[in-house]
């Protein structure tokens, strides 16, 4: 018995390609060739056949010379004219029609000359008229009757006619109009298209899903190991992709796979970097869709799409859809009365609710999706069943920010002594996106100043460009408004420093940087929790900037804008959301639902929000009050350290301690602020220059 052959047929056909024996597909454009190839042999025709228009003059000149052999009416609309064979070759009037390669045109096949007749009783009197004209002339030169009755016969009057049916032309003239009608309908498909999902789309085929498909030809390099951080997060997905790897070790227990899982965050936090990781790591297909493109101009086309990718998914399952920004058409439905009862994203929605968990089932089709806007999101697709699991990824704390910071510095050349603690320790509240943001601007800045690594100043000038905006420094500034901004940003300063829940400081400039025509840079306290002191000093400090003018200059100025806003949205917070004011009480009107955000009218009383305007007001004065009196006490220090900000333009921490002593209330955290730099900084001298 004759052994198996177990090699891969691809071995004998090493160079085999399978697209090789398709035949080729039909193309449009082989029908414009055939049209211009038609077209341009016509055009060839017509020049071996040069028949020439002439008019009445001409025409008549051409009967009274005798070089006309005969002529031929057609269709009663042109008389076409031959020309004498002697006087082609004589004649040099006819030399064009005597060259070679022309014979058709002087061989008596084909006419030399047309006339464009518009009543063929003209066309007789004319020919009778230079028939009579040449007769008399004869016998006025006394030629024979028998050779002026010769001249008669022979003279092409009267004329021949022929009618004639040029199928060709007519058969143009029906065809031609509609293959200009298909062409632009076919053009107009092509252009319509465009854009569509699939190679090949049709107008026909706008209702199908635009979901891009990653499968085992198309898989993404990224894994979970590119996603630093968001430990917790990762450990609920790895599970939903342990299952599609290894489902016998959950279902032997009864167990069944969760049906999606919604990644909730704010923008920029790594919920899509995340979905990557899943393709990734899953291997098995992918389709990954936008929740806007469901949603189209055209009533039901939303809906088609959602049919249409559930269908792809059950065929290639198990798989995973991911639906990016899914708050585009998972809106709550009724909150938007103008639109009518005939709401297309809700209809889209209708039908996405029903192929997550309705009667049909889908087995081995995993629901990923990804918003920052959980709130508005409706209540029946947030059920369990639908998306079983919501996995919140917040903004990354101090350990997340380090290992964020590891994988978005491998690529740059660093200094040797950079220390990736101290910049994790720099950026609280910054987001993943955020961070390398700050590791791009400080490739970018370390190559505007030709060095050849980066260093730690080039880190901490990218973050001063990323929060407070790109340095303005021809902007122009009076002295006296240089001197009101530095006075208001020690005031900010000196209050922050002695007052003991304030944010640390870690630098004031009074150079023009975005909006702001000074900043001051604080490191936040990295807490989940915050009391009414802490709050009530924050707001103390923000109101300094404009204490100190008014206790310096005995004037207020407009600077303190963006300051007043955020003590107002922070003070009504307090009183309104959080229930910090006695007199309001425990209560909060904050609506985590979003279901008043299209309400006329306050969720409280007029009474209520008169109480509420008072007790804003009465904090707000408090806190001014507070920082009055700090800066009061202090005059002469504010005055010294504005004094230095106004002859170095950018003050470090140091400086601070030079003039109002150690901080009585360091924490732990402040050891790693950043110091100043043992010479003047690039934009003190650039700025002083």
């Amino acid at each position: 018995m004759a052994e198996k052959d177990n090699t891969p047929k691809e071995s004998f056909k090493p160079n085999f390609n399978p697209i090789k024996g398709k035949k080729p597909k039909f193309s449009f454009y082989w029908i414009y060739g055939v049209l211009l190839l038609g077209f341009l042999g016509l055009q060839v025709f017509n020049y071996n056949n040069p028949v020439k228009p002439v008019d009445y003059t001409r025409l008549e000149e051409m009967l009274l010379s005798q070089d006309v052999e005969k002529i031929v009416v057609v269709n009663k609309e042109k008389a076409e004219i031959y020309i004498k064979k002697e006087k082609i070759q004589s004649d040099t009037a006819y030399k064009q029609f005597n060259k070679k390669g022309l014979s058709t045109a002087f061989n008596g096949a084909n006419p030399q000359f047309y006339y464009e007749i518009n009543s063929v009783d003209i066309l007789d009197r004319l020919l009778k008229d230079c028939r009579d004209t040449i007769a008399t002339r004869m016998k006025r030169d006394s030629v024979s009757v028998m050779k002026i009755a010769e001249f008669k016969k022979q003279f092409p009057y009267p004329p021949g006619t022929e009618t004639r049916k040029d199928i060709f032309g007519d058969i143009l003239g029906y065809i031609l109009p509609i293959l200009i009608l298909v062409g632009a309908w076919f053009l107009i498909m092509r252009f319509m298209s465009r854009g569509g999902g699939g190679g090949g789309a049709q107008i026909f085929n706008i209702g199908k899903s635009k979901a891009t498909l990653f499968d085992k030809d198309t898989m993404v390099n990224i894994n979970f190991n590119d996603v630093a951080g968001l430990e917790e997060a990762k450990v609920e997905i790895m599970e939903i992709v342990d299952f599609l790897k290894n489902p016998t070790k959950y279902t032997q227990l009864g167990g069944k796979i969760p049906k999606g899982a919604l990644l909730v965050g704010p923008p920029g936090t790594g919920k899509t970097l995340l979905a990557k990781a899943v393709a990734g790591e899953a291997k098995v297909p992918f389709f990954s869709i936008s929740g806007s493109d469901f949603v189209e101009m055209f009533v039901g086309v939303g809906a088609s799409r959602v049919r249409d990718l559930f269908r792809q998914a059950k065929e290639k399952a198990p798989c995973i859809i991911f639906i990016d920004e899914i708050d585009a058409i998972g809106r709550a439905r009724g909150k938007n009365a103008i639109t009518g009862g005939n709401d297309e994203r809700e209809n889209t929605l209708n039908q996405l609710l029903t192929e997550m968990d309705g009667f049909a089932t889908n087995t081995g089709v995993i629901i990923l999706a990804a918003t920052n806007r959980a709130d508005i999101l409706d209540r029946a697709l947030m059920r369990a069943g639908r998306f079983d699991r919501q996995i919140y990824i917040e903004l990354p704390d101090l350990e997340e920010r380090k290992a964020i910071f590891k994988v978005h510095l491998k690529p740059l050349k660093l200094d040797q002594n950079l220390d990736v603690d101290f910049l994790a320790r720099q950026t609280p509240g910054f987001s993943g996106a955020d961070i390398a943001n700050v590791c791009n601007e400080s490739a970018l800045i370390a190559a505007r100043k030709n060095k050849n690594i980066i260093e730690k100043q080039d880190f901490l000038d990218a973050i001063d460009r990323i929060v407070g905006g790109l340095e303005k420094k021809n902007k122009i500034i009076s002295q006296h408004e240089k001197k009101v901004i530095a006075f208001h940003e020690s005031g900010h300063a000196a209050v922050s420093w002695l007052l003991e829940y304030a944010h640390p400081l870690v630098k004031v400039t009074i150079v023009p940087r975005g909006k702001a025509l000074g900043a001051a840079w604080y490191l936040p306290e990295e807490r989940q929790i915050t009391t009414y002191e802490q709050m009530f000093d924050e707001l103390a400090a923000a109101l300094a900037g404009r204490v100190s003018e008014h206790i310096f200059f005995g004037k207020i100025s407009t600077g303190a804008l963006n300051d007043l806003e955020k003590v107002t949205k922070q003070t009504y917070a307090m009183v309104v959301y959080f229930g910090l004011n006695e007199a309001v009480g425990n209560i909060s009107f904050y609506d985590s639902s979003g279901q008043n955000e299209y309400a006329f009218q306050k969720p409280y009383s007029e009474h209520t929000a008169e109480v509420i305007d008072f007790e804003v007001k009465k904090i707000i004065d408090a806190a001014y009050a507070k920082a009055k009196e700090l800066i009061t006490e202090n005059k002469e220090k504010v005055a010294a350290l504005a004094n230095l900000l106004l002859e170095k333009e950018v003050i470090f921490r140091e400086d601070l301690e030079l003039v109002f002593g150690k901080r009585p209330f360091e924490r732990e955290e402040e050891r790693f602020l950043p110091t100043k730099n043992p010479l003047p900084t690039a934009q003190a001298t650039e700025d002083k220059t």
